[in-house]
C-alpha cells in the first residue's frame, strides 16, 4: 500500500529495508445479468466473491466507439443497479436455504433436541438478523443497510452475504479525465450520487493508464503522470484505490521502525495494544508488558524515539490502550 511516511520514517532510523503494508486484490471477470441465475459465469462468480472480504465495483465512465459496452451504452447507475440487483438475488437465495435448513432442524440448523442459552440466543440473533436483511433486500437495498447488532453479525457471518460486504466503486476513466479527477465527467458525476446514497466511497482511476504504467519504473511513471497527462499527484488512481479498500475494510496502519527496517503494519481500527502486538507475533500478545508509542508527526518533528523521549511526547501504553492511526511504536514483552 502506498506511504509516503515509510520512506520519512526510514530516513530518521536509516533503515536498510521498507515493508508496507498490504491488500490483495482479486481480478474476477464481470458480471452479467442474470448471473445469479447461472448467466455468464453465474455461481463461480458469486462464489469467488463470497471468499472476499469487500467489493470493488469498476465501473465504465467513458466514452470510446471502439469499446462496445455490453449493454449498448455508458450508463454507470445501470450497470451499477444490473450488479446489485444480481447480488441482492444471490443473497436472498442464501438466505431462503438458510431458513429452510433452520424450519427442518427447529432452530439454527443444530440436530441437537435442546440448547444452551448461549445457542438459543445465537439462534435469536441468526432469525432476527435475517429478518432485517430481507426487508432490506426487497425494499432495493444492500444488506450493509439493515441496523444490525454486533450478535446479528457475527451470526450472519458463516452466510457470506455478497451485500454485507463494504464497496468501493472504482469509475473508470479516459486519461485526458484523470487531471481532474473527472470532476468534469458527467458519468463520474452520476456514479458519485449513485454511491451517496449507500455512504460508499467513489476512486478515479484510469485502467489503460495502470495497464500502461505496469512496465514503467516509479521514478518515471509519476514524471510521465505530471508531464504528460498533467496528474499532480504522481497517482494514476491504483494509489487511491489501495487505500479507499482499506479504509472500506476498517483497517488502520501502526509502524515499526529502527536500522534494520522500516515495516507498516495493518490492524482493525480499535485494536488494542496487545492485540496489535499479535499481529507481529503471537508472544508478544501474550507476554504484552507495555507499547512505547509516539504519534508519526512526533516522531519526525522530533527526529526520532531520542528526540521525542526528551520533547516528553513518548508515551508508555498498557493493555487498554486503543491503537491510533500512525502511531510508531516498539513493544515489550515477556514470555
Amino acid at each position: 500500500m502506498p506511504d509516503p511516511r515509510l520512506a520519512e520514517l526510514s530516513r530518521i532510523s536509516g533503515s536498510k529495508e521498507i515493508l508496507p503494508a498490504a491488500v490483495e486484490f482479486v481480478d474476477i471477470a464481470g458480471l452479467v445479468k442474470g448471473a445469479s441465475q447461472g448467466e455468464g459465469l453465474g455461481n463461480k462468480f458469486l462464489a469467488n466473491i463470497r471468499e472476499t472480504d469487500a467489493v470493488v465495483q469498476v465501473v465504465r465512465c467513458f466514452e470510446d466507439p471502439d469499446i462496445v459496452h455490453v449493454a449498448g451504452k455508458v450508463d454507470p447507475e445501470s450497470d451499477v443497479d444490473v450488479i446489485n440487483l444480481e447480488l441482492a438475488l444471490a443473497d436472498l437465495a442464501q438466505i431462503e436455504k438458510r431458513r429452510e435448513r433452520m424450519r427442518k432442524s427447529g432452530g439454527s440448523g443444530s440436530t441437537k433436541k435442546t440448547s444452551s442459552a448461549a445457542q438459543q440466543q445465537e439462534e435469536a440473533d441468526e432469525a432476527a438478523a435475517l429478518d432485517k436483511v430481507v426487508l432490506c433486500l426487497e425494499a432495493g437495498k444492500g444488506a450493509r443497510g439493515a441496523a444490525l447488532t454486533e450478535g446479528e453479525v457475527l451470526a450472519l457471518k458463516g452466510l457470506g452475504l455478497l451485500t454485507l460486504k463494504p464497496v468501493v466503486y472504482a469509475a473508470n476513466v479516459a486519461e485526458t479525465d484523470l487531471a481532474t479527477r473527472g470532476e468534469q465527467n458527467p458519468h463520474v458525476a452520476a456514479l458519485r450520487l449513485k454511491a451517496a446514497e449507500e455512504g460508499a466511497e467513489v476512486v478515479v482511476v484510469s485502467a489503460r493508464v495502470e495497464a500502461e504504467l505496469r512496465d514503467m519504473p516509479v521514478a518515471e511513471a509519476k514524471e510521465w503522470l505530471v508531464e504528460v497527462l498533467g496528474v499532480e499527484s504522481g497517482d494514476g488512481g491504483l494509489g487511491a484505490l489501495i487505500q479507499a479498500a482499506y479504509r472500506a475494510l476498517g483497517l488502520q496502519t501502526y509502524f515499526t521502525t529502527g536500522e534494520k527496517e522500516t515495516r507498516a503494519w495493518t490492524v482493525k481500527a480499535g485494536a488494542t495494544a496487545p492485540e496489535a502486538a499479535g499481529v507481529i507475533h503471537s508472544d508478544f500478545q501474550k507476554g504484552f508488558i507495555r507499547a512505547e508509542t509516539v504519534a508519526y508527526g512526533d516522531f519526525v518533528k522530533h527526529g526520532g524515539t531520542g528526540g521525542a523521549r526528551e520533547a516528553g511526547v513518548l508515551r508508555q501504553e498498557g493493555k487498554e490502550y486503543v491503537m491510533a492511526e500512525g502511531d510508531v511504536v516498539l513493544f515489550r514483552f515477556n514470555v
